[in-house]
């Protein structure tokens, strides 16, 4: 048996190199995660379901596959799945043949709600593991409590206008959405991208190389030219999250690992074009929008190599919703537009809040963001 605190402090990277050398079965680790969920879900409420005989199936099949020579390249990694998903979708059905194990359904928002930013169980709200009266984010709301509180290594997840992102950015870990059609999007409108929520760049490096083999390599090592906004040119953002997001990418850069560069980022509000696609309606003034934000990124990768804003224009809100605030402000404009976006834990405002700080990449320059993070 994996002692719980062990199992907590491995990266899914490190879990299958363990079970790959038989350090540890497949078996061991999911035991593991099995135990500590049971201990601590029931007040977290990251999970709806628990799949523990199908898990504990599926580890000893990991463990047969080893014995006999096979090389998985996440062997016996629980994770989190997306209730709203499941486990036959593309990305999943990916991860487990390289040896993930299926562990259960985390939490999504009820239907028909006006806000996404939480996430339901029968138990209730699913609660922020760094403070339980703030809301994880959503909607991969079970996902980012899940791995944040140290249950699974990572979870998955989709992002329609950052979904993956916010929930990232609010439970202080790494949320990841790859260039929109890299894998088959989960919505009609291609708006809504598979993603992964982890602990570490590398889990999500790791999860790109799974279920996108053939994503483009990085760009050679370099200094990577970094374009900043705290707005988009549109959103309200609060000063504290600018600052603190500012200071973040600020000392990345006195290390000597990015370049800030002065490239202005305006952007016209997406919401009247992304809120059209997402009710299957497209006319002129959709398509003039999307037009011009693409031209403006276009510009603007031509001086720098990523943008860098805030993940959300507001720290966590309690389990009441964000109000009038737009929790999706500075994310869904790269759903819109497709580029790949990630974020990384930037630290905390005066108060205590998580702020994250949010990277895109040009088009099919997944690989050469993540690389990044990694660096950084």
């Amino acid at each position: 048996m994996l002692e719980e605190h062990l199992y907590m402090a491995l990266s899914a990277v490190e879990i299958a190199d363990l079970v790959r050398h038989g350090k540890v079965t497949a078996s061991d680790v999911v035991d593991a995660a099995l135990a500590l969920i049971a201990e601590r879900d029931g007040a977290l409420r990251a999970f709806t379901t628990v799949w523990a005989d199908a898990a504990r199936a599926a580890a000893t099949e990991v463990d047969a596959a080893v014995a006999g020579g096979a090389y998985l390249p996440l062997a016996g990694v629980p994770i989190g799945v997306k209730a709203s998903e499941g486990p036959t979708s593309f990305q999943n059905q990916r991860l487990a043949a390289a040896g993930c194990v299926p562990i259960g359904a985390t939490s999504v928002p009820r239907a028909g709600t006006g806000w996404q930013t939480y996430g339901s169980t029968d138990r209730g709200p699913t609660l922020n593991p760094l403070n339980p009266t703030w809301s994880p984010g959503g909607s991969s709301a079970g996902s980012a409590a899940a791995v944040a509180a140290g249950l699974v290594p990572f979870a998955t997840g989709s992002d329609g206008a950052g979904s993956v992102r916010i929930p990232a950015a609010w439970c202080g870990i790494i949320g990841f959405k790859p260039t929109n059609g890299l894998l088959p999007a989960r919505d009609r409108a291609g708006l809504n991208s598979p993603g992964v929520l982890t602990r570490t760049p590398a889990d999500a490096a790791a999860y790109l190389r799974v279920v996108a083999p053939s994503s483009s390599p990085a760009l050679a090592a370099g200094i990577l030219r970094v374009a900043w906004t705290p707005t988009l040119g549109y959103a309200a953002t609060e000063p504290n999250v600018a600052d603190t997001a500012l200071h973040a990418l600020s000392r990345i850069a006195r290390a000597g690992l990015c370049d800030l560069v002065e490239q202005p980022v305006m952007l016209r509000d997406p919401a009247p074009a992304w809120t059209a696609l997402r009710a299957g309606v497209s006319d002129r003034d959709t398509e003039d929008l999307i037009a011009a934000n693409a031209q403006a990124l276009h510009a603007i990768f031509e001086e720098a190599d990523l943008i860098a804003t805030p993940t959300t224009p507001h720290p966590p809100h309690g389990h009441d919703g964000p109000g009038t605030r737009m929790s999706v402000a500075l994310t869904w404009a790269f759903n819109l537009s497709g580029h790949p976006a990630l974020t990384l834990p930037a630290g905390v405002t005066p108060n205590g809040e998580p702020v994250g700080l949010h990277l895109v990449a040009r088009h099919q320059a997944d690989t050469t963001l993540l690389t990044a993070a990694q660096r950084w």
